[in-house]
């Protein structure tokens, strides 16, 4: 069946409704049963991509996509989503190859290009994609998504005041335009006014407005009713969004606890000592991990003020490793000596992507890396490694009230997050058992109450001489790609170590899955 007929059989025509209307287990049978019946109906193998793409299976829409290119070379729509989904598979290298082929077939498709100004960015290549994003909306100004892009791109490089007039041309355009206003939101620095509110409880109200749009907003409208010191008001959006949201997502609290328990079982001081002195010997990566919203970012920009490190950003590197391993965390008792060397090396290769100057030391600062901490040592036994740790209800709530781009799955509920930090805990305190002095912890309310101890502690430990430039971070340009990205332009303050307090009438369910986690804080239960 050819490509220009397929698309008006009756099964797939049947199958395209059902995607349309997000009817995805009604889609998927179709396809199936149609691509048995005509197994190069490369149209039919696009919508069973497209599929597999929205509940994210990423890994499958790539296999689909490259056979049907491989059955149809100038498919050209079917390059483009195949780079779409190399780009949500953190691969923008192998995104923008595919790209460059779209936009010379496809040369006037502003999505093609706000792809490729996106991968760009997620590179490193800041200044290449503003240029392309300025040339994208000069000749489409109508463009409310691209511009919300733009913005993000500018907020990365510091450019705030920018970035804020880019997030408002966009929601000019389509006001109930959920992520501009979390993106605002989440600057950390705009005050919202009465007339922004009224404009996100407008939106609210409409009928048709999109799930995504609709948990947007809630996070946003928490925020607002935060500066406002409404708790109640902020913590019932902050509760309506994280439900919506956790709606959308798959997280299992009992399978990372499994997976904890496993770890802790395999890495025993003796599994340790009889693999010491294995794994690739370079000294350059530094790992900063924990929770999300501990002060990592913080950390981060303190260590690339120092003239021999450079920060680079949350590298996927490390759980893409992991996952070639079988049996995960178990199966890396089979990993030999010389495969530890391996992943090791592959592991700075796939790094060196991201790096963008000579210096000698360079950090990965992807939080969940806790996770992997055992498998890092492994790999990688000279690297240094960094806990950035916070009080358990400043830590959890503050994930609580932060939506993420992508990940994170377990910040969506106090329960699952209280399991999650648990969990955490329980695994690092095991490394500092059979490895101690291996981590450097960082606590966040010390680096608030001495800051000049707590950077000296920090660069002693990374084996980096003294440099004031580190206590002056806020002043370093550099880009960066978190929540945190403005919070680190500004010298440290105090706020962030209470802001939990007015919410805790509502944080039970928080508490009692921390357990003695939190009771013990800054100490360490034993199990």
């Amino acid at each position: 069946m050819s490509l220009s007929t397929s698309r008006y059989h009756p099964r797939l025509v049947e199958a395209a409704l059902a995607l349309h209307d997000n009817r995805l287990s009604e889609a998927e049978p179709l396809l199936k049963q149609h691509l048995k019946a005509d197994p190069f109906d490369v149209a039919a193998i696009r919508m069973l991509a497209e599929l597999a793409g929205r509940i994210g299976r990423y890994r499958d829409a790539e296999s689909l996509l490259r056979r049907a290119i491989e059955l149809a070379p100038g498919f050209t729509a079917a390059r483009a989503n195949l780079a779409l989904v190399l780009y949500r598979l953190n691969r923008p290298t192998d995104a923008l190859a595919e790209l460059d082929q779209v936009l010379g077939e496809d040369p006037d498709n502003i999505g093609h290009a706000n792809l490729k100004a996106a991968a760009l960015g997620r590179l490193g290549g800041f200044d290449e994609a503003i240029a392309l994003y300025e040339s994208i909306l000069a000749a489409a100004p109508n463009q409310p998504r691209v511009w919300m892009s733009f913005g993000h791109m500018l907020k990365t490089v510091g450019r705030q005041a920018e970035g804020v007039a880019a997030y408002r041309r966009a929601l000019a355009q389509t006001p109930s335009l959920g992520e501009a206003w979390w993106s605002l939101a989440n600057l950390k620095t705009v005050r919202f006014d009465d007339g922004d509110i009224a404009a996100m409880e407008a939106a609210l109200e409409q009928s048709d407005l999109s799930d995504e749009d609709r948990f947007h907003l809630d996070f946003a409208l928490g925020k607002a009713f935060e500066d406002r010191r409404d708790p109640p008001r902020a913590f019932a959006h902050y509760e309506a969004g994280n439900a919506l949201r956790r709606t959308q997502l798959k997280y299992d609290a009992d399978e990372t606890q499994a997976f904890v328990d496993a770890s802790i079982a395999l890495y025993t001081s003796e599994f340790l000592d009889a693999r010491a002195g294995q794994g690739c010997d370079s000294p350059a990566p530094i790992f900063i991990l924990g929770m999300p919203r501990a002060g990592s970012t913080l950390i981060e920009q303190i260590l690339a003020s120092h003239s021999q490190v450079e920060g680079t950003t949350e590298l996927p590197d490390i759980p893409a490793l992991a996952r070639k391993v079988a049996d995960y965390p178990s199966g890396a008792a089979a990993l030999s000596a010389a495969q530890l060397v391996e992943m090791g090396e592959a592991f700075l290769k796939r790094a060196a992507v991201q790096r963008h100057t000579d210096r000698p030391y360079f950090i990965d600062k992807l939080p969940n890396n806790w996770a992997h901490l055992p498998l890092i040592h492994l790999i990688l036994p000279n690297a240094k490694i960094i806990d950035a740790r916070r009080h358990p209800l400043g830590c959890c709530f503050s994930n609580f009230k932060q939506h993420f781009a992508r990940g994170q799955a377990f910040s969506y509920s106090l329960d699952d997050m209280g399991r999650y930090y648990r969990d955490y805990v329980r695994l690092m305190a095991h490394v500092d058992a059979v490895r101690p002095g291996l981590v450097h912890r960082v606590l966040y309310e010390a680096m608030v109450d001495d800051t000049e101890a707590q950077v000296r502690a920090l660069l002693a430990y990374c084996g980096l001489d003294f440099e004031p430039a580190c206590l002056e971070f806020h002043k370093t340009d550099r880009a960066v790609r978190t929540a945190s990205s403005e919070q680190v332009r500004q010298p440290i303050f105090r706020e962030g170590t209470e802001s939990w307090q007015p919410f805790e009438p509502w944080l039970d369910p928080l508490k009692a899955a921390l357990g003695d986690v939190l009771t013990l804080y800054p100490t360490t239960p034993v199990d």
